[in-house]
């Protein structure tokens, strides 16, 4: 009896914290909002991106958050006077505060599937989310991973270039004379070049091949001294000694010795291990060294994946493997925002709008990443035969605490 109470005043005080804690986070925003209104519908829109319901467009949101109709959201989303941007450099603040300093940055992509043609850079085009041709919206995203968490940062719309000879429908769109065509890699540039001047430091940038095999890229965080490790084609020249040769061409060169069992991290079903060799190449952005790293499927020896590294010369094998692989936690990252604050469930058409619902919900996100560190750190405290109690759902107590249960709304509108 004496343990479960005090499980049940652990629990009682991780709820307190956690309702503290998101009060902080939409206090946090109030000075981006020139109206209180719009502030108000603001955290709102967070607190129901929060709640446990399925049906995440204006509708769910308006709902769970007692609202009659949608229209003061859409208002705030749509046309609203604040600024989105500087909401972003906050949430940036927030998740360096709560998650740590010197994470690593990871760059990637994620596709909105759309039926029409109406929203701001909609198109046929690749999406690693269904790994096909789609109509679809493309988002490139920056996320945070660090040892106490993982989020989303900062985001950019990838508008396709055939948009900007069509100026009507880019003016029914909501896209103004100032925005033009950038690819995905300079989407990527200017995000990492953002976090850089608010004085970020991350400890290393990762990203896959579309990243990895822009040059301009490439020479961009190696003239900041930036580490990282990109993902390349086995066709990528690079210069070894006085000749120049392909990652592939390397490969075929290497001795089994040069190879090393290594893990790139945790999976859900343990170790991510690999089969590991590096070379090093010639580099021209002194004090760092760049290697070819080479990464070899257990099962298979011709699935072999390729990786430029920038770093200190002193950087072991092990280290560049674990980096290797944390560009795995930004597809966790767009997992957990589709599926628990409704990333890919908007309404809106336009390019501001889509700017909006996407900052909104990184406020929520970072919220999520930081409430399961701060969970984390209390299950570390509580004494060992309390850790042996059942486990409870801690975020279904704090969303009913905080009326965000979709159920618990339900039952208060009913009583009304």
């Amino acid at each position: 009896m004496m343990e479960e109470a005090a499980s049940k005043h652990e629990e009682q005080e991780l709820v307190e914290t956690l309702s503290g804690e998101l009060e902080q986070v939409t206090a946090r925003m109030k000075p981006h909002f020139r109206r209180r209104e719009a502030h108000e519908a603001a955290s709102s829109y967070v607190k129901a991106l929060l709640s446990a319901t399925e049906r995440k467009n204006m509708w769910g949101l308006s709902e769970e958050a007692g609202r009659v109709a949608p229209y003061g959201l859409q208002h705030m989303v749509r046309r609203g006077s604040w600024d989105e941007e500087a909401v972003r450099d906050e949430v940036q603040r927030y998740a360096r505060e709560r998650l740590g300093e010197g994470g690593v940055l990871a760059v990637d992509e994620t596709g909105f599937l759309k039926k029409g043609e109406k929203s701001a850079g909609v198109a046929r085009q690749y999406t690693g989310t269904t790994g096909q041709v789609e109509n679809c919206q493309i988002g490139v995203f920056l996320a945070y991973v660090a040892e106490r968490g993982h989020t989303l940062l900062d985001r950019e719309l990838y508008v396709p270039e055939h948009w900007f000879t069509q100026p009507q429908r880019c003016r029914e769109a909501g896209l103004g004379q100032e925005v033009a065509f950038r690819t995905k890699p300079e989407l990527a540039r200017g995000m990492i070049e953002r976090a850089l001047k608010a004085r970020l430091k991350p400890s290393w940038v990762v990203g896959d091949e579309v990243y990895g095999r822009d040059t301009k890229l490439r020479a961009f965080l190696e003239e900041q001294r930036q580490p990282y490790v990109l993902t390349v084609a086995s066709n990528t020249p690079m210069d070894r000694g006085l000749a120049q040769v392909s990652g592939a061409q390397i490969h075929s060169t290497l001795a089994p010795r040069e190879w090393r069992r290594l893990s790139a991290g945790q999976g859900s079903k343990g170790p991510r291990l690999y089969d590991w060799a590096r070379v090093r190449v010639n580099s021209c952005a002194a004090p760092l060294t760049r290697w070819l790293l080479l990464r070899r499927s257990l099962t298979d020896e011709t699935d072999v994946a390729y990786f430029l590294v920038h770093a200190p010369s002193s950087t072991s094998l092990e280290t560049m493997a674990a980096i290797a692989g944390k560009r795995w936690p930004v597809e966790e990252c767009f997992e957990s925002a589709k599926g628990e604050v409704g990333l890919g469930d908007y309404e809106v058409r336009t390019y501001t709008g889509w700017y909006r619902h996407m900052t909104l919900c990184m406020v929520a996100h970072a919220f999520l990443a930081a409430s399961r560190a701060l969970a984390h750190e209390q299950e570390k405290k509580v004494r060992p035969k309390v850790l042996a109690l059942p486990h409870r759902d801690r975020m279904h107590r704090f969303r009913r605490r905080q009326g965000l249960d979709s159920s618990a709304c339900r039952s208060k509108k009913s009583d009304a």
